[in-house]
């Protein structure tokens, strides 16, 4: 076997914990499709071996890059050491000038809702993080239940954020938005920090995350950690040993784990390090939502 051969054969042997389901881990698997930006050695093998555990081409080119970096920075190829610096992956150093305003770094129990009814029964139950996930095209109809919502958490300890409507969300005063990688183009983010709204945005891989830290977001989710029917993913469930992964390298961010999690997955999920867990199904499809709330809130609150 070739050094080029042995560095991702161990590198795969390292971290088969990190590979997708379907991921069949074999040099030959993916070596025919894989495009190298780089020709150093390092590089090279990392990439097809990320390829080989089953990261997309964008994912496995960051991560790539990166152990090219960390080996130059340590002096040495380490097949052990999965990247998980932010400076061998190019993100800037904190604290930054252009960062969104700060949330607290445990936002415990993140329930994503529907409509204005869940949210205010929610946030009386005591959930401390709500999610206003409303789709209309309607404008003055999105306008009212914006409005709505934040009045409705008034009186609560509950934070806010409203889902992709961001001018909705300053004019109404909530607490913070939360955009997808699809709906970061579209939004004027430059506005919305002024405004001095709190931002989350979505990720479900290391090139996302790298996107969003460029922005300095308030939050980083994460996800989606398990099968979800919610919504059709552009990426396969990440599961929870590269969420372990994930939160190692963003941990200068309050995270939000994301994605099929329930009271069942949820003590496997904070084992990671993420200070939040967003649920939707878990409440809006309970019999009793207002206890399934406090039960998942223990179970949080005992980690912490």
């Amino acid at each position: 076997m070739n050094t080029h051969n042995a560095r991702v054969q161990a590198i795969i042997t390292a971290h088969q914990d990190l590979a997708l389901p379907d991921a069949a881990g074999s040099i030959a698997n993916t070596t025919a499709t894989a495009i190298f930006s780089s020709d150093a050695p390092v590089y090279r093998a990392a990439k097809q071996a990320c390829l080989n555990l089953g990261f997309i081409e964008a994912d496995a080119e960051c991560v790539a890059k990166a152990w090219q970096a960390m080996t130059e920075r340590i002096g040495q190829f380490n097949a052990d050491a999965w990247p998980d610096e932010a400076q061998d992956f190019g993100m800037r150093p904190w604290p930054r000038e252009d960062a969104f305003a700060a949330c607290p770094r445990q936002l415990g129990l993140y329930a994503v809702l529907p409509d204005v009814a869940w949210v205010s029964r929610m946030a009386r139950a005591g959930v401390p993080t709500v999610q206003l996930r409303f789709k209309s095209d309607d404008a003055s109809a999105i306008a009212h239940e914006v409005r709505a919502a934040v009045k409705a958490v008034q009186g609560t300890d509950a934070l806010l954020f409203i889902n992709d409507h961001w001018q909705a969300a300053i004019d109404a005063g909530a607490y913070g938005v939360h955009l997808g990688q699809e709906d970061m183009d579209a939004a004027d983010l430059q506005i919305i920090r002024a405004a001095g709204l709190r931002l989350g945005l979505s990720s479900h891989g290391y090139a996302e995350m790298l996107r969003a830290d460029r922005f300095s977001p308030s939050y980083v989710a994460m996800g989606a950690v398990f099968p979800t029917t919610l919504k059709r993913m552009v990426t396969a469930p990440q599961g929870t040993e590269r969420l372990h992964a994930y939160a190692r390298l963003m941990r200068d961010y309050p995270l939000v784990a994301i994605g099929g999690i329930d009271g069942s997955r949820l003590q496997e999920v904070l084992r990671s390090g993420v200070g939040s867990v967003a649920v939707v199904r878990a409440l809006v499809a309970a019999e009793q939502p207002e206890e399934v709330a406090a039960s998942l809130q223990e179970l949080i609150y005992a980690r912490t």
